[in-house]
């Protein structure tokens, strides 16, 4: 496991925590302290694999990453991403479904945030909404856009529409159209 460290143009990748912390003791903006020193170590140390933010002053920050990537080339050109567990495998071939032409029918599911009034109120609050429509398209994404066209045309133009990439829209094929 190797760390990425970057403040400003300032950038290193190092193999531990006793390297990122003397690369940050070298900067002069950075006041080295215990804590700060101790809750790096317990970063690096513990399984979390998110980026992490320090902060120095008002909008000023460093970051460290974890990765895996043997070389800053390898880590610029993210060859050594750490997929979310369980996602690599499903969320490449729906992407790559997306678009591929397909003419047919399609039954795709779109969870929608729906502007409605609140009776009584005369509020508008957003609703959690879900849609399910069987359409003839050529694509999964010509399944969704006539999905959110038709959606258009008939609830409030408030409403808030996901993206076709996103874990909000869902397809599949049907069959060929006769």
């Amino acid at each position: 496991m190797n760390l990425y460290l970057r403040y400003f143009d300032s950038e290193v990748l190092v193999n531990s925590a006793d390297e990122a912390i003397a690369f940050l003791s070298a900067i002069d903006d950075i006041d080295m302290n215990p804590v700060l020193e101790k809750d790096i170590r317990d970063y690096v140390a513990s399984d979390v694999y998110y980026p992490k933010r320090y902060k120095i002053r008002p909008r000023v920050y460093f970051i460290i990453i974890k990765t895996e990537a043997s070389t800053m080339q390898d880590f610029k050109e993210k060859k050594a991403v750490r997929p979310a567990e369980g996602q690599a495998a499903k969320s490449a071939p729906v992407l790559m479904s997306l678009n591929e032409p397909r003419y047919g029918w399609y039954e795709g599911t779109i969870f929608f945030k729906r502007v409605q009034q609140v009776p009584g109120t005369g509020k508008f609050q957003y609703r959690d909404t879900t849609f399910v429509a069987r359409v003839k398209a050529a694509s999964g994404m010509d399944c969704y856009n006539r999905i959110v066209e038709h959606l258009a045309e008939r609830v409030d133009r408030r409403s808030q529409f996901p993206s076709a990439k996103g874990k909000n829209f869902k397809f599949q094929f049907l069959g060929l159209c006769k």
